[in-house]
């Protein structure tokens, strides 16, 4: 596949079918006339994961196509032919030709169902896999005219597992509801929702969401305006015993989630003048992925360290690979392979780009 390599990969938009209604925001960036939210409010981002769900007994989606060199091609079928180019040597010791991660972008109109997924020691006890669902949320912006956005992140008021059990098995979701407070967001805002931890996301917020690369989810909330979840992708095929066991009942003072769940920048890098990485999610904080945030503001190379989902979430740039010049706008995405090395990138007259990486090989 030596014809693809020296070249970004652009990311066009894998809209993935849900239990949730929302995606007008994601229309009106594909360029849509009449943007309008549907049962498809997400855009899976490089996915070689597919959806445990599947629209009318469809098959299901969230698998990947790319484009590169102008031309359409499977992103997984990429990753596998040349593994070593599009993710790197260490990588693949490690991993094989999989990328470790999943990165949505997410349009809600309404609140999500409250739900949880399971931790990465829970997923290889219970479910036989390396992965559990670990996830964060990056968030983008609100639609106008709506109010305080917010996220439901843990207990605050943590209820006992047999009370929990008896406001699932009854929907009483107003019960359920005050486990919670809400934690108002801000565009700019990150957060680290690990495994095991309750939560949701409120309604008519866009937000990237960076994750294990899985669809593992339990739900405690059975339908939520309009929309109802089928009895098999409640507790994933099992039963409320298995919801109770995945689900971690610490309370979450809003103290302890401005400390241990707010991601907030660190570690700035200097790129050139007016130019600067850094970090929102290390190592320190997860094991299951990383998150940076590159501000451009003139034209900046960015050192080759690694294969990295890059979205531009504010402004415009040209990006330079291969003797391609590639002109991206806010919200625009690019697969960034580990062999491809530094990459020229010009804004006009600024950008931001956040970097979604892989979990690290180790030794």
């Amino acid at each position: 596949m030596s014809e693809h390599r020296g070249r970004l990969v652009l990311l066009p938009q894998n809209r993935v079918h849900r239990l949730y209604a929302g995606g007008r925001t994601l229309d009106a960036i594909a360029g849509a006339a009449d943007p309008r939210d549907s049962d498809r409010p997400e855009d899976w981002i490089a996915s070689v994961t597919e959806s445990s769900l599947a629209p009318d007994g469809a098959r299901p989606d969230g698998a990947s196509t790319v484009l590169i060199g102008g031309q359409q091609a499977d992103f997984r079928t990429l990753l596998e032919e040349d593994p070593d180019y599009f993710l790197g040597p260490d990588h693949v010791r490690r991993f094989g030709a999989h990328p470790m991660l999943l990165v949505k972008l997410l349009d809600a109109s309404r609140r999500f169902f409250f739900q949880v997924h399971p931790s990465q020691a829970f997923a290889r006890e219970h479910l036989g896999t390396a992965s559990g669902k670990t996830e964060a949320y990056h968030i983008l912006g609100v639609r106008p005219g709506s109010g305080q956005p917010f996220l439901y992140i843990g207990f605050q008021h943590p209820p006992q597992p047999a009370e929990l059990r008896r406001m699932v098995e009854q929907q009483d979701i107003a019960a359920l509801e005050r486990c919670f407070e809400k934690i108002p967001v801000a565009p700019g805002y990150t957060y680290l929702v690990p495994g095991g931890v309750p939560h949701a996301i409120g309604g008519e917020i866009l937000l990237v969401e960076i994750q294990e690369p899985t669809d593992f989810v339990v739900r405690y909330e059975f339908s939520s305006a309009d929309r109802a979840a089928p009895e098999a992708t409640r507790f994933m095929g099992r039963g409320v015993d298995f919801a109770l066991a995945m689900t971690d009942f610490s309370a979450r003072p809003r103290e302890r989630i401005e400390r241990d769940h707010r991601c907030r920048p660190r570690n700035p890098t200097e790129l050139g003048p007016g130019s600067w990485r850094e970090e929102l999610i290390g190592p320190e904080q997860t094991p299951c992925f990383r998150v940076r945030r590159a501000v451009l503001g003139g034209s900046t190379t960015l050192p080759g360290d690694g294969p990295r989902i890059c979205i531009v979430t504010s402004g415009s740039l040209v990006a330079e690979a291969g003797g391609e010049a590639h002109a991206l706008k806010t919200y625009d995405k690019f697969f960034v392979p580990a062999g491809l090395g530094p990459l020229c990138l010009t804004p006009g007259p600024r950008a931001e780009i956040l970097e979604c990486l892989p979990p690290l090989p180790g030794p």
